[in-house]
């Protein structure tokens, strides 16, 4: 298992660790095993005051497994590095810069967002223009057999080409990037946490997940294109952040400029929100999904980037609106990119109609916690399947592929047909075109309810059920029809190998359920069944991702009437309450089931009863502030470690005292260039001119140096290295005593990777660990304490 980041792993008997004064073999220490300390503690007998004599170098490694699944396959994960690294040679490069070069980095970062801006928005319409054009041929071509009484050529048709698509995006996600499948959400929200999952951001992974995307939802499935958007809205920044990409030969030098974590979170926040604005034409919905849901750690500078950004991409769709109107676009007409049309319906309600409300959102919060247990089954049994390798994956795709296209084209033969209403403003039936009435198979003047929505784009089915200008369009058989179809479907098809997103599934479930609880509370409610359908959307999206103020403005975006804002929020706040009641979000959810170490903003409440001190491990790995090439070596290759921390021992200090943290990726710079000393004494600083600060600067995924790339001799091994140039001098630092819950909250906050844990007592080592990530995780806190009863949070 790979220890990624953790300051303790298991290294030989023979290793000493040395406190300054007198050295302890590991073997023979006086220390307490898990179990003994359990006892203890419960028992009393260990006091949060006590004033231990020896160091806290327990045996015990970190139980948390650090392998995630990432797309169908495993890949170790590492944890990001977001802390300001604060050491003399990048403090010296920062002092040095001129003003101009401070305005240059300023400007470019405004770029940054520009360039985000520009390229999501052109791809989501990108997106909308080929899922239109694709899968309205498809729906003309079947229609028109149909038309001529050839019904089995046309289900062919259609499920023959719903197949083709499908292995199609199957294929891309099996053999180009497997990283590109689902949604991408719970990938970017763990990431903007810290969490570097493998080639989640790779250009591959952005050019499967557009093209995947398109023919995903052309191939008829019940996914979205909008949720895999900011996903790709993040690859887009990321492409950028890390000056293009060598191996593609996309590289370009004045995009070198931010090469380190810290600015790559803050531009993919901002292509996350561009995801979301370009989905749903929703610039302040962005930017609140961003704050609420995806980013872990926020400020004023990054809302005001992010909301630039949205606003481009805001105009970049409203100029693509206007160029097709022109009649250019093909099928694509205004299908994608239009507001949903509320606007004629009654706002105005009543106590009676407050009430429904209500049991709207209670009914939609325990569905949606239901649909959330039974996509996180299908998940995990669907990682079985697609372990199995990129046959399976096809093949799973495209069985659900088959079974789609037969509940869409068969399903409507149950429906009745109805007479064409005598005041409608549209042609009825809809005739070779998508629209509100299909024909299917009624005589002339009549229209099926059932197939207005199957066969249809999903945008054109929630037009249609959001559509307030009929009322007695959906007869109630074929609602419930339709919102089953759909939940079930739903469920079934998340967590195949395609780019698939959860937002489009939730808002036709919902607007069908809507609809639906309409006509059935009709003697009492007065408001308009097209509101019903919104406002049934707005509950399961509630039920389903938990998100409240996003999801609220993004709906009221979408419909462009600000009179819904009291119901949406209140069906909103209803579900959501009765959903956590049950379990967590999707996105939570899924984020488990990958293994990706997310922490969460708040403590788990059975943290407060331990200290730093009862988690930390050990034995912990340490370098002396000039410390020898070989020991440097010996250290980097038996571990993978992250951080170490840098101890000045005498006679440099008169005693030993805790001089900061150095990283493996300066430490391997260091190596490189072979800065080295032949007798133990600081470094010249001129030794170090040689030597760039980009050298230091984190690079794209999988270009930095490793241990294959060093050339050492073996006389070189007995040579010193001054580390203090390279360390970090303020690490940050919390007493052994310290709440675990408080110590959690802190490592979020501020966004760290290592939090070095000192002692109480001043005759102890100035270090007795690094908690990392993985120390705060629950499974490993209560798989060293089973004893402890995880308690519900309030």
């Amino acid at each position: 298992m790979t220890q990624t980041g953790q300051g303790a792993g298991k290294m030989d008997k023979d290793v000493k660790v040395n406190d300054g004064d007198y050295e302890h073999d590991i073997e023979n220490e006086a220390l307490l095993d898990g179990n003994e300390q359990i006892r203890r503690y419960w028992s009393g007998l260990s006091d949060k005051n006590t004033s231990y004599t020896n160091p806290l170098l327990v045996k015990r490694t970190n139980t948390t497994s650090q392998i995630a699944i990432v797309g169908a396959n495993l890949y170790p994960i590492e944890s990001l590095d977001y802390e300001v690294f604060d050491n003399e040679i990048l403090n010296h490069d920062w002092r040095s810069r001129k003003k101009y070069q401070i305005i240059q980095y300023v400007m470019l970062k405004w770029g940054f967002a520009l360039l985000i801006g520009l390229g999501t928005g052109l791809v989501g319409f990108f997106n909308s223009f080929a899922v239109e054009n694709i899968a309205g041929f498809k729906l003309l071509m079947t229609t028109t057999l149909m038309s001529n009484n050839r019904y089995l050529e046309a289900f062919l048709a259609y499920a023959g080409s719903n197949m083709c698509l499908a292995a199609a995006a199957a294929a891309l996600c099996a053999f180009v990037a497997p990283a590109a499948a689902g949604s991408g959400i719970p990938e970017v929200k763990a990431y903007l946490n810290g969490v570097d999952a493998h080639y989640i951001l790779a250009p591959s992974t952005l050019f499967v997940k557009i093209l995947g995307s398109i023919l995903g939802v052309s191939a008829g499935f019940v996914v979205g294109k909008e949720g895999p958007m900011v996903h790709t809205g993040a690859c887009i920044a990321s492409l950028l952040g890390q000056g293009g990409s060598s191996k593609y030969g996309l590289t370009c030098t004045w995009l070198r400029y931010f090469k380190n974590d810290r600015d790559r979170r803050d531009m993919i926040t901002c292509g996350a929100a561009a995801g979301v604005a370009a989905a749903f034409r929703a610039p302040v919905g962005g930017v609140l999904f961003a704050l609420e849901e995806a980013a872990s750690w926020w400020r004023s500078a990054l809302l005001w980037r992010t909301f630039f950004t949205t606003a481009v991409v805001a105009i970049v769709l409203r100029i693509a609106i206007q160029f097709c109107a022109t009649g250019k676009c093909g099928l694509f007409g205004e299908g994608g990119l239009i507001m949903y049309d509320v606007s004629s319906a009654n706002i105005t309600y009543s106590a009676s109609d407050i009430f429904t409300v209500l049991v709207l959102g209670a009914i939609a919060g325990i569905l949606g916690s239901l649909y959330n247990y039974l996509v996180d089954k299908v998940v995990q049994t669907y990682s079985i399947i697609n372990e199995k390798g990129p046959a399976f994956k096809i093949s799973l795709v495209v069985t659900i592929a088959l079974l789609t296209s037969c509940c869409y084209y068969f399903l409507p033969w149950i429906a009745h047909c109805i007479p064409c209403p005598s005041d409608s403003t549209v042609s009825c039936p809809s005739i070779n075109e998508s629209g509100e009435y299909q024909n299917f198979q009624c005589p002339p003047g009549y229209y099926n309810d059932l197939a207005s929505l199957f066969l249809n784009t999903n945008d054109d089915a929630i037009r249609n059920l959001f559509s307030p200008k009929i009322i007695k369009e959906f007869h109630v058989s074929s609602l419930f029809i339709y919102f089953s179809t759909i939940y079930f479907l739903g469920i079934i098809t998340y967590g195949i190998a395609i780019p698939s997103g959860l937002f489009i599934p939730v808002i036709l479930a919902g607007s069908a359920y809507g609809r639906l609880m309409s006509q059935l509370f009709e003697p009492i409610a007065k408001l308009d069944r097209g509101l019903f359908a919104l406002l049934g959307a707005a509950s399961f999206l509630g039920g389903t991702m938990r998100m409240t103020v996003s999801i609220c403005v993004i709906l009221l975006e979408l419909t462009n009437d600000l009179l819904l804002l009291p119901l949406v929020m209140l069906v909103l706040l209803v579900s959501k309450s009765v959903a956590d009641s049950f379990n967590k979000g999707v996105y939570d959810q899924i984020l488990h089931i990958k293994g990706l170490p997310y922490l969460e903003a708040h403590a788990e409440p059975y943290m407060k009863n331990l200290v730093t001190r009862d988690v930390v491990s050990g034995p912990l790995i340490t370098f002396s502030g000039i410390e020898k090439v070989g020991n440097i070596l010996h250290a980097l290759s038996s571990t993978r470690h992250n951080g170490f921390p840098v101890i000045d021992e005498p006679p440099f200090v008169d005693s030993p005292e805790l001089c900061g943290l150095v990283l493996r990726s300066h430490l391997l710079v260091l190596l490189k260039e072979k800065v080295f000393l032949g007798d133990r004494d600081f470094a010249d600083q001129s030794i170090f001119q040689k030597i760039s600060t980009l050298d230091f600067g984190k690079p794209g995924s999988g270009k930095g140096i490793k241990l294959v790339d060093l050339d050492i001799q073996g006389e070189e091994m007995d040579m010193y290295v001054d580390l203090h140039p390279i360390t970090n001098g303020s690490p940050y630092t919390v007493v052994e005593t310290m709440s675990l819950a408080k110590a959690a909250i802190l490592f979020r906050q501020h966004g760290l990777r290592h939090m070095c844990v000192v002692p109480k007592s001043q005759r102890r080592p100035p270090v007795v660990g690094i908690l990392t990530r993985h120390d705060f995780m629950p499974e490993h806190v209560l798989g060293l304490y089973p004893d402890i009863k995880p308690q519900k949070r309030q």
